[in-house]
């Protein structure tokens, strides 16, 4: 539906155009409607129109070859999104989905220039847009590429974890297992000679022995937390090494296609120059 020159008026993008040539075009420009949850346009649609947020928030997402949802950005109040598609007519470039009841403003390509004729500013703002797009998916490529998957958890481990890994690495060492020996020999020659200090702990060394249980009661948890992590861990490295092997594949398809492409073009040009010499 046709929205009206108020609308326009409280949008960024309109608000160096006069009352009169925001009123025209208001008759112009129409009002979408939605609800959250809601799906605007999917990713390889032809795109028609761009949009500019009146109200509510719209997300802007792909999925990349492993099928997995890449957010490329939040369209908030005042902030234009769909653009390319309506710049170069080829088809959308991404999902936007509304997260929140939205309103929007829609433009088509008349629409647009009748904008830019009335207020030139507008078309530096689009360009603003388009350039903030860029530099996110910029980013997006950048921190995609390649994880390192020790960097991926590290960022999400805990305190007690940190602390976990340490005594798991540090009960399975040679100077652990030296500690304790040095302590059971000690503690049973206290209790068993006499060395002229006091026996606290008799034979059958029951202090010894329930000291020795709980310590492996905590070393148990601490292993067992620790390797929670280590799987969590080999977890995520596999999704690295699944999404690695697809960008490999499709590389090494792509390859395969520029080779055939050269053949081709090989093969043609020998038939080009066969002509000729069979010609002279």
């Amino acid at each position: 539906m046709p929205c009206d020159a108020q609308m326009l008026a409280d949008v960024e993008l309109f608000e160096h155009v006069s009352e009169e040539d925001r009123a025209r075009l208001a008759e112009f420009i129409d009002v979408v409607t939605l609800n959250g949850g809601d799906t605007l346009f999917k990713a390889g649609e032809p795109g028609e129109s761009l949009y500019v947020v009146r109200s509510g928030e719209v997300e802007l997402f792909i999925r990349d070859t492993a099928g997995q949802k890449i957010a490329l950005a939040i369209a908030e109040t005042g902030e234009v999104f769909g653009e390319l598609a309506l710049l170069d007519r080829g088809p959308r470039t991404a999902t936007a989905v509304a997260l929140t009841d939205s309103e929007l403003l829609e433009l088509d390509r008349d629409d647009l220039l009748l904008l830019f004729q009335k207020s030139p500013n507008a078309a530096l703002r689009l360009l603003a847009a388009m350039s903030h797009m860029t530099r996110k998916a910029d980013e997006l490529l950048r921190t995609r590429v390649s994880r390192n998957v020790n960097e991926e958890v590290e960022e999400k481990i805990s305190p007690l974890q940190r602390v976990a890994d340490w005594i798991s690495w540090f009960s399975g060492s040679m100077t652990f297992l030296l500690l304790n020996l040095l302590w059971f020999v000690v503690w049973i020659a206290v209790n068993v000679w006499e060395l002229h200090v006091p026996q606290f702990d008799p034979f059958p060394f029951g202090l010894l022995t329930m000291i020795v249980s709980l310590e492996s009661i905590f070393l148990s948890c601490f292993v067992l937390i620790s390797q929670n992590r280590q799987g969590e861990k080999d977890r995520v490295r596999s999704d690295i090494e699944y999404e690695v092997n697809v960008k490999a594949e499709l590389e090494i398809a792509h390859l395969h296609e520029k080779t055939d492409r050269i053949y081709a073009e090989m093969l043609e040009n020998f038939n080009r120059l066969e002509k000729r010499l069979a010609a002279r």
